[in-house]
């Protein structure tokens, strides 16, 4: 696990600059549910509402792929990664690919006092 990576879905970190930017990054993953969990998820599809199988799925999917990607970003050099988006997709039948990705970049703390925004 990379915990020293910052993530953010905005193209900045507030109160720090952009020092230098390394390129694109992704985590990818894909899984499938299993034979047993398609079975209960096809049997809930009857009856209507949430299907928590593929919810699970989906959220551990979405878990490793971020982390995926940080360890990518942190091989690259950065401490950070800015404009975060997640993509997923279904590959036949049983299987999801879940892609996070963003622009690696590395960050300092901003020494200068913040300044508000002025229209002119």
């Amino acid at each position: 696990m990379v915990d020293d990576i910052v993530v953010v879905s905005t193209p900045y970190v507030s109160g720090y600059k952009i020092s230098r930017t390394l390129g694109f990054t992704w985590g990818l993953v894909v899984r499938s549910r299993g034979l047993g969990g398609n079975i209960v998820a096809s049997l809930r599809t009857i009856f209507g509402g949430e299907i928590h199988e593929y919810s699970d799925l989906l959220n551990q999917s979405r878990q490793q792929a971020l982390e995926r990607m940080k360890e990518h970003a942190r091989a690259m050099g950065a401490n950070a990664v800015i404009s975060v988006g997640f993509d997923s997709s279904e590959l036949g039948q049983s299987m999801t690919e879940v892609l996070a990705y963003g622009t690696a970049v590395v960050i300092e703390k901003e020494s200068a006092a913040p300044s508000p925004v002025r229209l002119s």
